[in-house]
């Protein structure tokens, strides 16, 4: 998939998703390696949600694209 296949909102969601994510795993490195403290599991379930939103947007540009590419058939 690229960036630029996207909807400008679509792909602002998707930036705004990978910012969150990448902010919070940094936390969440800086904690395991200079603090040597696990990250709080609300915080790590908040991540996985943001990556199960980040995939069903992706998943559903991919829907599109190949239900689009069989509808002439």
């Amino acid at each position: 998939w690229c960036l630029y296949d996207m909807t400008s909102t679509k792909r602002e969601e998707v930036i705004s998703h990978l910012r969150y994510i990448r902010l919070e795993l940094r936390d969440m490195h800086h904690m395991l390696l200079k603090e040597g403290l696990l990250p709080d599991p609300g915080e790590a379930r908040e991540v996985h949600a943001q990556l199960d939103a980040l995939h069903q947007l992706l998943s559903e540009k991919n829907k599109k694209k190949v239900k689009s590419q069989f509808d002439n058939f």
